[in-house]
């Protein structure tokens, strides 16, 4: 059955009340419904080619509520929509474009390359897709996972992770070395993606004024690589698709690709029991592009003030308030929507710390109902710090503190416990908390329970932990320029020392670990800019966001350059997870003993409640200079981790005493007799 302007009268919105926002179905129905309060008139635009710039038009009927809503007599598969608003001129709190808008709700958008984006809704059938039994793999307890967090493109990008160039997902799934190969060459069990909603990747042309009157003079590169800047929440990123383009003006996603693509990924990391965590950006959305939320309700999506400016606490210009029904509403409802549809096994909230906390227990309720043990990790900051509080309301968190702690917050300015230096603000017993989880009971503590805790030394933002140590070690690193990017990433044998005992201190702290992408061999980000926009090219660099290059693409060849760390950390993670104890023992079970230097941590572990047939002795001597003797505990001891190699392996055997050298550490076990 077709349509025609004549069918136009046989629209009607009787009983419509039931259906979602955005486009549905009833059998040969087609139902469509937006939320747009302020507007005074809303035709619906359906394209028979996403680059018609006319179609049917069919006006939509305002119900009391401030939804716009038709039914029509036909379905439009395979075609395109989007909505042309009218509205108040005069009001600060509507915002007013000539150009037809997505739908809010879209589960597939098809845009052009440019800031703009000119997207449209593409309507699609719910194909159904062979997951082959596949469900959610998370474990019941989240101290057992290992996050590998990477943005998915960093991996298979360069020519070292020898990808068969098909698209994004599939080299991701199918790479002979990045991609999962890599994840399960170092053997992590959870993968945390960078943003993969549909973003606004191409920003605003550098130092020209654009239509809409912004000026870019901020990005040289004109691109948001990593794609904090969510456009649509219910859609997948097509530009990872194997038929997407990056060329400025092309189209992409006119297919379904990336959807079939996305879900292949997801199913073949299943397959490898490993985890799969999406970083989710609600607390802000795209700023430059035509973002539907920010032209449907722009009083009812985002953060205002009384003269109808956007606020900052994002520090991105236009905060989401979800605080108020329709935000709140899509937020939870997306969440949903890529457990259900796409089967993501966690997410990681971006400023979590700027969404109320109704809309946190919401989330973590509904998300609960579809897999009970779901990963909800907060970045718990943006508008105020609030770790303790998403702790009291059972998530886990970013945690700042042991990051600080062990290596400092700024390489030049605060060293951290690995430099052989420590705050002095942070006790002995404040570096012995970090350990046990960083909890509340201890001092600085943050977490009622170190499942609550998420330790990391390294994620996207800031230095990379090689670089961090390299400059920590010599200032003039951080402003120089360097031709020589394999000599840089080489690490010098006090640079090994420390990035060991970094790592170290990661493994055997309690709670959730969490490592970047290339951290396991002391990656450099040495900015790499072949198109001469960079004044800043080959320096180091801590903000990334804006470079799709070798800056950010990993070189697996460069593995090789620091094995020697490699192995230390692929060991450490065999251990970790070979070993409850270092991961979730009670707090009674972890006691510290006391050395005469404050930097030479040292502490036994009994694995009882965890389920660890073994107990642990475990020391730290961040000392610079001088090694230190450790009495053991009656028995015989087996070394597992040294300064040279680590595993869930016996290295030797040792009894009553040993010493730790200078800047390393040692793991011992010894199996507990009942």
């Amino acid at each position: 059955m077709s349509t025609s302007a004549e069918d136009i009268e046989n629209c009607t919105i009787k009983g419509l009340e039931a259906f979602p926002l955005g486009y549905t179905t009833r059998g040969n129905q087609s139902i469509f419904r937006l939320y747009a309060p302020k507007a005074n008139s809303i035709t619906l635009i359906i394209y028979d080619e996403y680059e018609r710039e006319s179609g049917l038009q069919f006006p939509l009927e305002k119900n009391g509520e401030g939804i716009w809503q038709t039914l029509i007599q036909d379905t439009f598969y395979g075609k395109w929509y989007a909505y042309k608003i009218e509205g108040p001129e005069d009001d600060p709190f509507f915002e007013l474009t000539e150009h037809p808008i997505a739908d809010p709700r879209s589960r597939h958008v098809t845009s052009k390359n440019h800031h703009l984006q000119f997207p449209k809704t593409k309507i699609t059938r719910q194909t159904p897709f062979d997951w082959e039994g596949d469900s959610f793999v998370t474990p019941q307890d989240p101290r057992d996972l290992v996050i590998y967090e990477t943005h998915i493109k960093d991996m298979v990008a360069h020519s070292s992770a020898k990808t068969f160039v098909q698209g994004i997902y599939n080299d991701f799934r199918e790479a002979e070395v990045g991609g999962i190969s890599h994840l399960k060459k170092l053997g992590v069990n959870a993968v945390e993606f960078l943003p993969l909603q549909k973003f606004g990747y191409f920003e605003p042309p550098f130092n020209e004024e654009t239509g809409e009157g912004i000026k870019n003079t901020w990005n040289p590169y004109a691109r948001n690589y990593w794609g904090y800047m969510t456009s649509f929440f219910f859609a997948p990123e097509t530009m990872y698709g194997s038929d997407a383009t990056l060329e400025p003006g092309s189209v992409i996603g006119k297919s379904q690709k990336a959807e079939y693509e996305l879900k292949s990924l997801v199913k073949a990391l299943h397959k490898e029991d490993i985890s799969v965590i999406m970083d989710v950006v609600y607390n802000h959305a795209s700023h430059y592009d035509l973002n539907p939320l920010k032209y449907t309700a722009k009083d009812h999506y985002f953060r205002l003030d009384e003269k109808g400016n956007h606020l900052n606490d994002s520090w991105t210009g236009n905060d989401i308030d979800t605080t108020k029904q329709y935000a709140q509403e899509i937020i939870v409802e997306s969440v949903k929507h890529w457990m259900t549809e796409y089967h993501i096994d966690g997410f990681r909230f971006d400023l979590a710390g700027i969404i109320d906390w109704e809309t946190i227990d919401l989330i973590k309720e509904e998300a609960q109902k579809i897999n009970p043990d779901v990963i909800l990790i907060a970045e718990p900051w943006g508008g105020s710090y609030k770790p303790a509080d998403f702790s009291d309301h059972g998530w886990a968190c970013w945690n700042d503190k042991i990051r600080n702690g062990l290596k400092g917050y700024h390489p030049k300015e605060n060293k951290g416990f690995i430099f052989g230096e420590t705050d002095p603000q942070l006790s002995r017993f404040g570096i012995e908390n970090l350990f046990r989880g960083t909890l509340e009971s201890g001092e600085h503590g943050l977490f009622n329970h170190s499942g609550h805790s998420v330790n990391y030394l390294e994620s996207h933002d800031g230095y990379t932990l090689g670089d961090y140590i390299r400059i920590a070690l010599d200032r003039s690193k951080a402003d120089i320029v360097f031709e020589d990017k394999r000599k840089l990433t080489s690490l010098s044998e006090k640079e090994l020392q420390i990035a060991k005992l970094a790592a170290l201190s990661l493994f055997v702290s309690q709670g959730i670990t969490m490592i970047h992408a290339g951290q396991e061999w002391a990656r450099s980000k040495m900015i790499q800019d072949s198109k001469g926009l960079d004044p800043r090219n080959g320096m180091l660099d801590h903000d990334s966001y804006n470079k799709d290059d070798e800056t950010n693409w990993l070189n697996f060849n460069e593995i090789s350059i620091n094995k020697d760390l490699f192995d230390y950390y692929k060991g450490l993670i065999e251990l970790r997870l070979d070993a409850p104890a270092l991961r979730k023992s009670a707090p009674d079970e972890i006691n510290f003993k006391v050395y005469n230097d404050p930097l030479h941590i040292t502490f036994s572990i009994d694995g009882k409640s965890s389920g660890d047939m073994y107990d642990y002795f475990v020391s730290l001597n961040a000392s610079k200079d001088h090694a230190h003797e450790i009495v053991l505990p009656e028995g015989y001891w087996e070394i597992v981790v040294n300064p040279e190699k680590s595993g869930a392996s016996t290295i030797q055997s040792v009894e009553e005493s040993m010493m730790v050298p200078a800047t390393s550490g040692v793991v011992l076990r010894k199996l507990r007799v009942s």
